[in-house]
């Protein structure tokens, strides 16, 4: 069975740090664009980050640059997103998702083909 698993969402402070894992079963997340959405209440879910098969090129949303990092551990078939400076406004539902895309190459957009269940992180004083 083929599937994704998010972990590690929770309470975090403003200015503090929290990482996101999406752990895959049943396929090789190495040959897959990976990427990372968000969806806050009331809003459209929103593409913020993704990382590419090949040679993990990255791509993320501006108002993440700086501060959240994605990565990759092939020997653990698993993606992060790294939180740094969480802002109140980055409260939301993050998912994962893997796409069969051309090497080297991702996008937040388009038709995914596998997605996780979402993890809830809430930033708050």
């Amino acid at each position: 069975q083929l599937q994704l698993v998010e972990s590690g969402g929770g309470l975090v402070q403003p200015g503090g740090s929290l990482r996101l894992s999406c752990a895959a079963s049943g396929f090789t997340l190495d040959y897959y664009a990976i990427a990372w959405f968000r969806q806050a209440p009331g809003k459209e879910r929103e593409g913020i980050s993704c990382i590419a098969s090949g040679d993990d090129s990255t791509y993320y949303a501006d108002s993440m640059k700086g501060r959240f990092t994605i990565s990759r551990d092939s020997a653990k078939n698993t993606v992060y997103l790294q939180m740094k400076s969480p802002k109140f406004e980055d409260t939301a539902v993050y998912y994962c998702a893997a796409k069969d895309e051309e090497w080297d190459y991702c996008s937040p957009r388009g038709e995914y083909d596998y997605w996780g269940q979402g993890t809830q992180v809430t930033v708050s004083s």
